[in-house]
């Protein structure tokens, strides 16, 4: 290659997007050496191959890799691109935890934040955990919504005792790894419509309740102990027929019943849903898995089960007629309603 092809320093500058000033400092480190030097004048030449290994000195630079493994890099060791990542990770979240609790100890009153969550996400996700909340003065914890954090992952869960639902979604930012609250459902029902309209909403945990920001909400928390909803579920009994059916259609049979309970007739390929003494009856095409069986619901409790469901389809995993049913979205699992049935003698 003739000094001709040969980029001037400024040229190159140009090219790449650094400095003559970093371009020099990245040749005395040896980490970008020029392709030929004038000895008579000290001008540095680069060759135009070059721009690609320069640009990529410059991305790594722009992320604080050290020189030395901005080195290997070049020399064919991407691997430290991972481990450089994973630290500037680790840092980061150290820095997030000791802003919250900066924050925390400057302002007590408005707590630490514990994650960043999409608004409208989150907001969704509640409405749909809310259909398994109930008011009980004996049992205020049916009243709440259960938060957990683990990771990444946040986890809504309500319970009234004849429905269970659980939801999880991936949070947008998380600062403290694993935690815990129960929310008052009431006032987390008040905050939807503000933390709806807020792409990012800050979670903060503070000796009164919980806070939303920037949506300027408060939620009290219950401080009685919430059910061991994971043993439940781990302890249900084998699937012995799933049926997987439309959510529209099942949605629209239970609300042309007029009676408070009805009848579910799980068939080979079908569902009949029917009034307790009644000869009227709604058939919903399905696909059933398993023995075919009878089961009977307060419209209360299903109906809920169902219209909360994701996606066009429902899933519904049953273990006998006394045992709750596991209703789900058949292409996504992660809404999962338990839906206790009721002893056919009640409306006899």
């Amino acid at each position: 290659m003739t000094t001709s092809e040969l980029m001037t320093i400024g040229a190159f500058a140009r090219a790449t997007g650094l400095t003559p000033g970093s371009l020099r400092f990245y040749a005395d480190s040896s980490v970008l050496l020029p392709a030929w030097v004038d000895e008579s004048t000290g001008y540095r030449y680069y060759a135009p191959e070059q721009v690609a290994q320069a640009v990529t000195v410059r991305r790594l630079r722009e992320i604080d890799m050290p020189l030395d493994k901005v080195a290997r890099v070049l020399a064919g060791d991407t691997a430290h691109i991972d481990e450089h990542v994973n630290i500037l990770f680790d840092d980061a979240h150290r820095a997030r935890q000791a802003a919250g609790d900066i924050r925390a100890a400057l302002h007590p009153e408005k707590g630490k934040t514990m994650m960043t969550v999409n608004g409208p996400i989150f907001a969704n996700a509640v409405e749909q955990i809310l259909t398994a909340t109930a008011h009980d003065p004996d049992h205020p914890v049916l009243a709440g919504v259960y938060l957990e954090a683990q990771d990444d992952v946040l986890t809504l869960t309500a319970t009234d005792r004849f429905r269970l639902s659980t939801r999880t979604i991936q949070v947008a930012q998380q600062v403290s790894s694993t935690w815990s609250v129960l929310i008052d459902g009431d006032d987390l029902r008040s905050a939807l419509p503000a933390v709806r309209q807020q792409h990012r909403v800050n979670l903060s945990i503070g000796p009164s309740g919980v806070d939303f920001q920037p949506a300027d909400r408060h939620c009290r928390t219950l401080q009685e102990e919430f059910p061991n909803y994971r043993s439940m579920l781990d302890s249900l009994p084998k699937v012995t027929t799933r049926v997987v059916l439309s959510k529209a259609a099942l949605q629209k049979s239970i609300e042309n019943q007029e009676n408070k309970y009805l009848n579910v007739a799980v068939g080979v390929d079908c569902v009949r849903v029917s009034a307790p003494g009644s000869t009227a009856h709604s058939d919903i095409e399905a696909t059933t898995t398993g023995a075919s069986i009878d089961l009977a619901f307060a419209v209360t409790t299903l109906y809920p089960a169902v219209a909360s469901a994701l996606g066009p389809d429902v899933m519904i995993d049953i273990s006998g007629p006394d045992m709750p049913v596991v209703v789900r979205s058949a292409d996504n699992g992660d809404l999962t309603t338990l839906a206790m049935p009721v002893d056919p003698r009640t409306f006899q």
